[in-house]
């Protein structure tokens, strides 16, 4: 049968209860713990059957049950609470005051969006990070907009076999479950983007989803009228076929950005998360090019320096790359439209000093036309600066412009009902939206520890059942045994110390490392005074047969008599298992090899529940451990022999689960509280408050990124684009002068030994040729000598004019101080005088001869 005429019934939902719409269509309801129960209440099992989906879960209540609720004055009540909450956080106007234009948009693109496990268009931390982006943006009122596809199968089901290895299954999402709302023109007729391809135009649909005050669109290319092949681009997320990844980043890019442009929603600053939308520069170029009547050069002056890209990956080889001939076709439109060869336009994604068919990476076509740009933790900034020195030949590794904003996870959505009602008791009813600086995250310390230890007691029941539920079901899908079946329906001990480890299944995530000595790890697992029980979960890439075989081995171990009701492995982890793990487990376990992890978001989620984590010294865990918070796994080494760093990491994660994490879980003076842990715990919680939420995250993108790039767009468009033209006549008179730029070895006036405290006159003779003194910085670059030709700790130190010897000659002078002992090195160097997009110019940069 083609062409089916379908139509949907909802319940007929009685007038005085009709908010319950309005709620099921905003996924604020998902951050909102109120929320949640007043849908929960209707029927708390049906509620966990439809997987807390209110669209499914109100399709399936009786009409009895609407009718009886819309005359419960107790039910109605709560419902008024949460609608108070709801109008207040998503309907009224913000106050006034904003630092933002009226017509501000910051368009945030992303080929993942993680906002509740009954939206499947997400895969692992780069999506979830996302998601709470744009939840801690509506909590902001931030001018922001979601861009991303709606994948029709998602990412993919895991499910494991009986010798546990890993299958995958693609299941279709059924949309009529999802609050999606079709986005359409003026004519009330669903929108259309298109884009020509190598094989007809790409043609897609959008759909919008509401995130509190945020919009989330959805380019979708399953309709009817498109080809299969086209049909085919947004079933699935991250397929690993060339063509049908490439025509996937080509329609979020541009695609999305052609999207928000016939909403009049063009965006002011662009927010790359991941190169995956890197061509959205290309569109926003033309774009610009056409609405303001500008040049190419004008436009290359207007969007790196309203643009953010922020990169998830510390490995070069993880970035996406893809060969010319697949992606010219995409691009030969927008030689016409830029005015330049599409070999051109290519070369913008092609490393500096590589042929014209090497292929083009998304990593540097974003980097290359974004001034913003950061990892996203201390430790990744400084991995990525040192892995992409070669762009900026010449400039120290210090100095190449890429910073970093630390991950953030978004609280209300992460923290457990019980902490949850602790933070409502001891720091305020809106204890999430406290201004930073005025946080209260001293009153944790208030909580009483009995308190705090049976609400964390409750979160562990609760996980060990939300295990034992899983584990049946697995198991009931196998057919295994009723012998096997009882023993699966008590795994896990509720009173047990609990240690979770969950996440993505990677080789550098080294799962593996905790069965490095099978007998020791015996030894922990069967205590009879100290039990000790492993929780484990995660999905290995469909590609990666060594991830899989890790899970195999697990599966393998844990069936082992000895082992079974204390180790086990969690099929198909979600987000529903993710939330249960970090509310419910004592300690958070990762230990990635340094320096793979760009950030880890997980622990932070366990963290601000009072879960400890026991971590090597990567990613966050670099910037939030301490001793009275958590452990370490080594000191932060890094290894060139991989099998060594396993052996000596896995004897010290045994050492410290024997002698620090056991014995203090378990000191409990008198059979009361363990007093060491609970304060532990209490660290935990406030380092995640005050450092490592969504919150924070969003309010240094706010003032480090998006101010000032909204404020670049403003001021470059404005009277023609009269300052963006302006600064492009300066960046070619210096390109085409700055060849005649050379600079004299510095020299000092005095010789010597010298002091601390003295100061050292230094002199260079700089030859600027036609540019001037006003268009050139000249500083001395000094700091201790690591090697022949490098330094540490260095520092530049501006120079000044001295004297003028005619015909472009000057005599450049500074003085240094001598602040610390030691053996240093010095030299002069010259950079174009500007704001930082001109400054960090990779050509325009000249050292003393």
């Amino acid at each position: 049968m083609n062409r089916l005429q379908t139509f949907q019934v909802f319940p007929a939902i009685p007038e005085p209860i009709s908010f319950l719409e309005t709620l099921a269509r905003n996924l604020w309801w998902c951050w909102n713990k109120d929320a949640i129960e007043l849908f929960r209440r209707i029927d708390p099992r049906l509620w966990a059957e439809t997987g807390g989906n209110p669209l499914l879960f109100s399709t399936s209540v009786s009409q009895e049950r609407l009718e009886e609720l819309s005359k419960d004055t107790s039910f109605l009540a709560h419902q008024q609470r949460v609608k108070d909450r709801f109008e207040k956080r998503v309907c009224l106007p913000l106050p006034s005051g904003s630092p933002y234009g009226s017509k501000s948009v910051i368009g945030y693109f992303s080929m993942e969006f993680g906002i509740h496990e009954s939206l499947p268009i997400f895969a692992g931390g780069l999506g979830m990070l996302a998601g709470d982006h744009l939840k801690a943006a509506s909590n902001l009122g931030l001018p922001l907009a979601g861009v991303g596809l709606l994948y029709r199968q998602g990412y993919f089901k895991q499910l494991l076999d009986q010798e546990g290895w890993q299958q995958e299954q693609y299941p279709e999402t059924d949309l009529y479950r999802l609050p999606l709302e079709k986005v359409t023109n003026g004519n009330g007729e669903d929108l259309l983007i298109s884009i020509p391809g190598p094989s007809g135009d790409i043609r897609a649909m959008a759909w919008k989803i509401r995130i509190g005050r945020i919009p989330l669109y959805l380019l979708d290319t399953n309709s009817l009228d498109n080809p299969p092949e086209i049909r085919e681009i947004t079933s699935r997320l991250y397929v690993a076929e060339g063509k049908i990844r490439l025509a996937q980043e080509i329609l979020l890019g541009i695609g999305g950005m052609r999207l928000l442009h016939a909403l009049g929603k063009s965006p002011t600053v662009c927010h790359l998360n991941e190169g995956h939308a890197a061509f959205a520069t290309i569109e926003r170029i033309a774009q610009i090019m056409s609405d303001y009547a500008v040049d190419l050069g004008t436009a290359l002056e207007i969007v790196p320096r309203s643009t953010v890209f922020t990169t998830h990956t510390p490995v070069a080889a993880g970035h996406d790359e893809f060969p010319v001939d697949l992606v010219k076709p995409y691009l030969v439109p927008y030689g016409e439209k830029l005015g330049i060869g599409v070999n051109e336009i290519i070369s913008w994604g092609q490393p500096t000093g590589f042929d014209g068919n090497s292929p083009l990476s998304m990593f540097v076509l974003a980097l290359r036309l974004s001034q913003f740009c950061n990892g996203v933790s201390r430790l990744h900034g400084k991995v990525a600066r040192r892995m992409w020195t070669p762009l900026w030949p010449g400039r120290p590794e210090e100095e190449i412009p890429i910073s970093h904003i630390t991950n953030g996870v978004h609280l209300p959505t992460w923290i457990s009902l019980e902490i949850s009602q602790l933070f409502e008791r001891y720091l305020g009813p809106d204890w999430y939206l406290s201004p930073r600086e005025s946080e209260p995250v001293h009153r944790i310390d208030e909580i009483y520890n009995e308190e705090l230890w049976r609400a964390h007691e409750m979160c562990r029941s609760k996980l060990v059942r939300t295990c034992r539920e899983i584990m049946i079901r697995q198991y009931e899908r196998r057919h295994a045994p009723s012998t096997v079946m009882d023993d699966i329906a008590s795994v896990l001990d509720q009173d047990a110390l609990t240690i979770a480890f969950a996440r993505r299944f990677a080789t550098y995530k080294r799962a593996y490392l905790l069965f490095h000595d099978p007998d020791r790890l015996d030894a922990i697992l069967n205590s009879e005074k100290y039990p000790v029980q492993f929780i484990f979960s995660g999905k290995a890439h469909p590609k990666d047969n060594e991830a899989k075989e890790i899970i195999r081995r697990i599966i393998e171990f844990a069936r082992r008599t000895n082992s079974r009701r204390r180790i086990i492995f969690l099929e198909d982890y979600d987000v529903h298992i993710a939330r249960h793990l970090v509310q419910g487990a004592d300690v958070w376990l990762n230990t990635p090899r340094r320096p793979f992890e760009a950030c880890g978001t997980s622990g932070m989620k366990a963290a601000v529940n009072g879960v400890l984590n026991v971590s090597t010294l990567d990613g966050w865990w670099c910037e939030g451990y301490a001793e009275n918070r958590g452990w370490r796994i080594g000191k932060g080494e890094e290894y060139s022999d991989f099998a060594y760093q396993d052996a000596i990491e896995s004897q010290a994660l045994y050492n410290i689960l024997e002698n620090d994490v056991i014995p203090c879980f378990y000191d409990r003076k008198n059979g009361g509280v363990p007093e060491k842990w609970l304060n532990m715990m209490k660290e935990s919680m406030k380092l995640g408050f005050k450092y490592f939420s969504s919150r924070r995250m969003l309010e240094e993108y706010e003032t480090k990124f998006y101010l000032n790039a909204d404020r670049h767009f403003s001021d470059l468009v404005e009277n023609s684009a009269e300052k963006a033209r302006r600064k492009v006549a300066q960046r070619e008179r210096l390109k085409s002068l700055w060849s005649d730029v050379r600079i004299s070895s510095p020299s000092r006036l005095v010789s010597g030994a010298f002091r601390v405290g003295q100061t050292i006159p230094i002199t260079a003779h700089v030859h600027l040729g036609e540019l001037s003194p006003d268009e050139v910085d000249v500083d001395l670059f000094f700091g201790q000598i690591h090697s022949l030709d490098a330094l540490g700790n260095s520092k530049s130190l501006p120079m000044s004019v001295q004297d003028s010897l005619g015909n472009g000659q000057y005599v450049y002078t500074c003085t240094i101080t001598c602040e610390a002992a030691g053996r240093y090195g010095f030299t002069a160097r010259a950079t174009p005088r500007g704001d930082d997009w001109i400054k960090q110019t990779p050509d325009l940069l000249t050292w003393a001869e």
